[in-house]
């Protein structure tokens, strides 16, 4: 089957209207310009031919029921499908409080975007002819109610059924949690170890073994693709956070019937009140950066002394903004030797040591 479709991602949008916004001295992401950011980005969507839109979680400021009532009506006026899963923003916790609505609420009010079945937090479509996706739920909770990403037994076993009937469909997959490491030793590292899915080599295995490609990630809040074994996990920089971006992606089928996923990244450069929405967010991170460059440069594999990480720090104050945007190249040759290897290791160089630059513009050979 020749298979040609266009569409976007868009992700961790982090909704808040006026009334829900909180400010938090150490939060990096920029919930006051959510809804005019999005309004941007869904005006230059509409304009194109688009086949579906996909928003792999974090839809709200922190599950607030105003927010995603607001975008669950913002979303039913748009002129092509979207299809959404939680992100850990959404659902926060296992029952409904005063802010934030249960995780079983979330089907309800998206059921108009993949949950048809709104019994179930995860589901599968045909979002074309010869094209299925499948949107799943990567928030758990333990025994002692503290979220984690994981996928539970249950769906592990539905996704194994659901691709056994699908093996004639092009599958792409969504979810919020990280399937493949997108930065080193990112599975290992307690400050990355979070946006991970725990179980995720699990999900892995299943996935290669239906010869599925492409999944669609959250969370990070950077602009990275990984590869692993023959799957992409492609991850979308957050909307309200440095440098504001969103993908169009183009998967097209050649004369020869070869396949190939064309992406390109936009930017948000300015809304309302904010004309140079870039640089003050690239500096708001900059100006939050300084606890955790410190667990980077104490915590190991550095374990370097406070006081020679105090002097490195400095240094470092825009390395999460340039990871944020993908595509970055390091130079911190006057690091100490080890420090520097492990800082220049998250730029964008191949495993034959080139640069590679694939995290915002490239196409995908499949």
């Amino acid at each position: 089957m020749s298979l040609n479709f266009r569409f976007a991602v868009v992700s961790d949008l982090h909704i808040a209207v006026p009334h829900t916004i909180w400010d938090n001295p150490s939060r990096f992401h920029l919930v006051e310009v959510s809804i005019p950011a999005l309004e941007i980005v869904l005006k230059h969507l509409e304009q194109l031919d688009l086949d579906f839109l996909l928003l792999p979680g974090d839809l709200t400021q922190h599950g607030e029921p105003d927010n995603h009532a607001w975008l669950q009506k913002r979303l039913s006026q748009l002129p092509f499908p979207v299809y959404v899963v939680p992100g850990n923003h959404d659902v926060p916790s296992l029952y409904a409080t005063e802010k934030a609505i249960a995780i079983s609420d979330f089907p309800r009010y998206y059921h108009k975007f993949g949950y048809d079945n709104q019994a179930q937090i995860y589901y599968t479509c045909q979002v074309l002819a010869g094209v299925r996706l499948i949107g799943l739920n990567s928030n758990q909770f333990d025994e002692e109610g503290k979220q984690v990403g994981r996928l539970d037994d249950t769906q592990i076993e539905w996704l194994r059924e659901v691709l056994a009937a699908s093996s004639d469909e092009l599958v792409l997959v969504m979810i919020h949690h990280n399937v493949v490491e997108h930065l080193p030793g990112q599975s290992r590292h307690s400050l990355g170890r979070r946006y991970m899915l725990e179980n995720a080599p699990s999900l892995l295995e299943i996935l290669r073994s239906a010869k599925v490609q492409l999944v669609f990630t959250g969370h990070l809040h950077v602009q990275d693709i990984a590869y692993k074994q023959g799957i992409y996990d492609i991850t979308t920089g957050s909307l309200v956070s440095y440098p504001h971006p969103y993908r169009i992606l183009n998967y097209r089928t050649d004369e020869l019937g070869r396949r190939s996923l064309q992406i390109e990244t936009h930017r948000i450069e300015s809304v309302p009140d904010w004309p140079t929405l870039p640089q003050i967010s690239r500096q708001w991170m900059g100006d939050r950066s300084h606890p955790f460059m410190l667990r980077l440069l104490t915590e190991p594999p550095l374990s370097l002394p406070p006081a020679t990480a105090e002097e490195l720090v400095p240094s470092l104050r825009y390395f999460w903004a340039d990871i944020a945007g993908g595509d970055a190249m390091f130079d911190f040759s006057h690091f100490p030797s080890k420090a520097r290897r492990f800082f220049e290791s998250f730029g964008a160089i191949s495993s034959n040591g080139t640069p590679a630059f694939i995290d915002n513009n490239t196409t995908l050979l499949l």
